[in-house]
């Protein structure tokens, strides 16, 4: 058998677990970085949405909240 097959591969992390992971396992830590990231995303949403015109866009236009 070739020596590959012998090793067990890791689990794969699960995104959640990968955010713990990369803060040390602090949850708070973890969720002001998710936050201040969702932060972000929507400032560059409006900055897009004011230089982008409905024929750019087709008629779409962004949606701040989830639906």
């Amino acid at each position: 058998m070739p020596e590959a097959s012998l090793q067990q591969s890791e689990p794969e992390l699960s995104e959640v677990d990968a955010v713990l992971a990369w803060h040390g396992g602090d949850s708070r830590a973890a969720i002001a970085t998710l936050l201040g990231d969702c932060r972000h995303l929507r400032q560059e949403l409006a900055l897009t949405e004011g230089a982008s015109s409905r024929g750019f866009t087709r008629g779409w236009r962004p949606s701040y909240e989830r639906e």
